[in-house]
């Protein structure tokens, strides 16, 4: 879908997306010292809201400025409920383009993007040259089996993909020894339709950038 076809889908009365963080980027994002952070294809803004109320500095990035404008939106409710300002520019472009500056960023996000396999190595190799020392890559998405095994999530198997498809674009740089996988498979999650519950299977990588942080903490 191009940002034309998202503007349209953003344009309803509800809110697209649950309006909590995903669970998987709760989990893996925790308990990390906070920094900067950059969500890639925020949407409507519900990770980055969530890592700036935790103490992260956020860039968001998406092509959509419909949902960016019901990011900021939403970033403005938070901060009034909360009395204070969120660390957060929302920020319009179009990842298939847009350039990320390197060795820049504590954690690089990215949620359930999908892009056909060519555009996606591009961006997860971008993402990852994008890290600081001992920053974080953290890639959470449909897993190809999703399309025959679970519930949900695009019906294109050249858009999906797995862990390992995600190894494989990272797999020179890991092999070099300057990045490190924390965790990399296939997790399930509970979708619930109504009365009905179903099981949606989920890909998740995390990947971390070696070397000696500005808090002086040096991943070996």
């Amino acid at each position: 879908m191009d940002a034309k076809g998202w503007d349209e889908r953003y344009s309803g009365a509800e809110f697209v997306w649950p309006r909590q963080p995903n669970r998987w980027v709760v989990q893996e994002v925790r308990g990390n010292p906070p920094g900067r952070a950059l969500d890639l294809a925020t949407g409507e803004g519900r990770n980055a809201i969530w890592l700036a109320e935790i103490g992260w500095s956020v860039t968001a990035v998406d092509f959509s400025e419909v949902a960016l404008r019901r990011a900021a939106g939403l970033e403005a409710e938070v901060e009034e409920e909360r009395g204070e300002e969120l660390a957060i520019e929302w920020v319009w472009g179009d990842l298939r383009t847009w350039e990320l500056p390197t060795s820049t960023y504590d954690l690089v996000l990215m949620s359930y993007l999908h892009l056909p396999s060519y555009e996606r190595t591009a961006l997860v190799r971008a993402g990852a040259a994008a890290l600081a020392a001992n920053g974080m890559l953290v890639v959470v998405g449909h897993d190809s089996s999703n399309l025959t095994d679970g519930y949900g999530g695009p019906q294109d198997a050249g858009v999906l993909y797995t862990a390992a498809d995600l190894e494989t674009d990272l797999q020179d740089l890991i092999k070099s020894g300057g990045y490190v996988v924390e965790r990399s498979g296939r997790f399930a999650r509970e979708v619930v339709v109504g009365e009905e519950s179903h099981v949606a299977w989920d890909v998740i990588l995390k990947v971390r950038r070696k070397g000696e942080s500005k808090s002086g903490y040096q991943l070996t």
